[in-house]
């Protein structure tokens, strides 16, 4: 399921909301450099750059709609969309929307009563690829469109669109002018990208297959030509502004598991890659071979490996070789990994169980982890809306309260769950324990598009006691197991048979026990370690886990959406809008006619119609500090509802052939794809 605006959702009954304590967390400035670790780019001059070549870009899977608006639309469409058709607003380091000037001389709230009206004057020199005139007739094909009221079209997203009333020229030449049925804080998420008419007035263009092709951009790019593998893009000769450094960028399906590979033989120049193969290309730099050689390693980075054969030793210098080619750029991606907790059914239904259970969690330990081992902050993240360095951002994790571990019990006793008895739970590895806990066997790796799954970076790699520990059904640990972010000493988890004593807390003789469930496929072999350290953490409150793995394609479709788990990891991208991005994640689900609930994307199905008045608000508000506060409050009652607890920004890792410039890490910035190129 791609990662759209539009959601659809379900709701269960409102919880008590608790008094919100004063916030005092740090937060961001408005102005200022980013962040450290916001991106990394290899910055140059274009003037330094060749003027040609072929780029090789990496994406996870070909799309099979080059329509940004199609429910099937993924990051690989985004992408391609970004460099050959017009974005009005682009995002710099910190997430900040940037009026482009290749498209925009000005954008302007010109009125504000009776009715909100937005005038776009255009960039009189901006055409189509077909040479006609970028004009107002696009933008009111795109309204109608994507407004929600002709379901030939099936958008996957209409917020926004179905809050304007009509669009029109202006009253000046290249001007086009948008009056809003209700205010809109984000009128600058509109119309980006933008499709010509030709597309947009025409339900079968809309959503034909990217085998179709694009006829029609507007950007430094075009696309020339669409296989089942590959898209390729050529420069357009139409295009305005700053010619293309490259002459062509053509984008590879190359999954995640065959990256190393692919980088290897040299099939690519720039391509997202796992921490394995990112601590590979990091131990190619000279220092750190010269660093091994010093240990005596016959390896690259480890010291007192067994002498290899000269086969293998040939055949290991080829390989380090073919990597030496490409540098690691790295940053904190613009999405978040959270531990989501089910509020429909179940001891979590209790607003108390859920605040235990996030009492229970050490944060900063799961961030460290994943984080601190490439290199990047290892902060949590304190705020479900906004990333680290986004105007506005505030930690309001204090909604919930620090780790603690007696707070947490006596929320659990509050609730009517009291120590009572001692839980005998025996490892049997990837089969059935004696208490009916359930182990999936591995399939099909996930879908690129699911929203619910790391991305090749995503994160934390497993190593061989997360495997042997995650390979059992029940989520268990020695009593002298810590929390820390020190990965479990080998032998001390996971060991198939052991017998280990845990108190488990019992409410009418009925133990606490939540079903964790998990991505049986690349992406959960690296969450599995997050997951079982979040398993030992609960275990020390009382509260036991079953973790049932299950096949990548399935976790999604037929777990989170359906609510077929307690706990659970998965992500959300983080959004310069996320007033219209956040709310239907958030969203107090609503009980449709049939008596079943409408959760839109919020499937921990928690909320209240305090979080629902306030993003409601916040859309409306004009005044951008204040439409930012009404977000702020909004994320500190989400913290308060427990349903969802964000754990960390993600790991960017991006491998970059040696003198592709202009490119790397990107994080929020929208990619410049005029400038990419290579060096002289």
């Amino acid at each position: 399921m791609p990662i759209t605006r539009s959601r659809r959702a379900m709701l269960l009954a409102a919880g008590v909301m608790l008094p919100l304590p004063v916030l005092t967390g740090c937060s961001s400035e408005d102005d200022g450099p980013p962040p450290r670790a916001a991106w990394d780019i290899a910055s140059a001059p274009r003037s330094g750059t060749a003027g040609t070549g072929t780029l090789r870009w990496a994406l996870d899977a070909a799309p099979t709609t080059l329509n940004a608006f199609q429910k099937t639309a993924d990051t690989g469409t985004q992408r391609i969309a970004g460099a050959v058709l017009p974005s009005l607003y682009t995002l710099d380091a910190r997430g900040r929307p940037q009026r482009n000037g290749d498209y925009l001389t000005s954008a302007d709230v010109t009125s504000t009563d009776p009715k909100q009206v937005v005038v776009f004057k255009l960039n009189p020199k901006a055409v189509w690829s077909d040479g006609r005139p970028i004009g107002a007739e696009d933008f009111q094909a795109q309204w109608k469109a994507l407004r929600g009221t002709d379901e030939k079209y099936g958008t996957a997203r209409n917020a926004g669109y179905d809050r304007i009333a009509k669009v029109e020229p202006g009253d000046k030449e290249h001007e086009v002018k948008v009056t809003f049925a209700k205010p809109y804080t984000d009128w600058r998420s509109l119309f980006t990208p933008l499709y010509p008419k030709s597309v947009m007035g025409n339900p079968a263009v809309f959503t034909a297959a990217a085998d179709k092709g694009l006829a029609v951009g507007a950007g430094p790019f075009m696309v020339r030509q669409v296989t089942d593998s590959e898209v390729t893009l050529v420069r357009n000769p139409r295009w305005w502004g700053d010619r293309a450094r490259l002459s062509r960028v053509v984008f590879q399906a190359v999954p995640a598991e065959k990256r190393a590979e692919a980088l290897i033989a040299g099939r690519l120049d720039l391509a997202e890659v796992d921490r394995t193969t990112a601590r590979r290309i990091q131990a190619t730099a000279p220092d750190k071979q010269a660093a091994g050689a010093k240990r005596g390693s016959s390896a690259p980075g480890k010291a007192g490996a067994p002498e290899p054969s000269s086969g293998d030793t040939d055949k290991n210098r080829s390989r380090t070789r073919a990597l030496s080619r490409f540098t690691l750029r790295k940053a904190l991606d613009p999405a978040y990994t959270q531990l989501a907790l089910n509020g429909t059914k179940g001891p979590l239904a209790d607003e108390r169980v859920r605040r235990a259970v996030a009492r229970a969690i050490d944060r900063k330990a799961l961030a460290k982890l994943v984080l601190k081992p490439m290199g990047l902050p290892s902060e949590p993240l304190g705020n479900h809306l906004l990333m680290a360095g986004q105007p506005g951002y505030k930690d309001h994790s204090g909604a919930l309260g620090d780790p603690d571990t007696n707070a947490a019990q006596s929320l659990l006793a509050d609730a009517g769950w009291r120590a009572g008895g001692t839980g005998r739970q025996k490892a049997l590895d990837g089969k059935t324990d004696d208490r009916g806990s359930r182990h999936s066997a591995p399939t099909a790796d996930a879908s690129s598009t699911n929203p619910a799954t790391e991305s090749a970076s995503g994160a934390v790699s497993t190593t061989a006691t997360a495997t042997a520990t995650t390979a059992t059904t029940t989520a268990t640990a020695t009593a002298t197991a810590t929390a820390s972010g020190a990965p479990p000493a080998a032998g001390d988890a996971g060991r198939s048979g052991r017998l280990r004593e845990t108190a488990v807390v019992r409410k009418k003789g009925r133990p606490l026990v939540l079903h964790f469930v998990l991505p049986d496929d690349q992406a959960g072999a690296r969450l599995s370690t997050v997951g079982e350290r979040i398993a030992r953490m609960l275990e020390k409150i009382g509260v036991r886990t079953e973790i049932t793995k299950v096949s990548g394609e399935s976790y999604f479709r037929d777990h989170i959406a359906t609510g077929d788990y307690d706990l659970a990891l998965y992500s959300w991208p983080a959004s310069a809008y996320p007033a219209t991005d956040a709310r239907p994640i958030y969203a107090k689900p609503q009980p449709a006619a049939d008596g079943s609930l409408v959760v839109e994307q919020n499937y921990t199905r928690v909320g209240t119609d305090q979080i629902d008045q306030l993003f409601d608000q916040a859309l409306s508000e004009l005044d951008g500090g204040a439409s930012r506060s009404l977000v702020s409050r909004a994320d500190a009652r989400i913290w308060a509802a427990a349903g969802s607890i964000p754990l960390y920004q993600r790991p960017q890792l991006i491998a970059m052939r040696k003198g592709l410039v202009n490119a790397g890490a990107f994080g929020f910035a929208t990619p410049r794809y005029q400038d990419i190129g290579f060096r002289r």
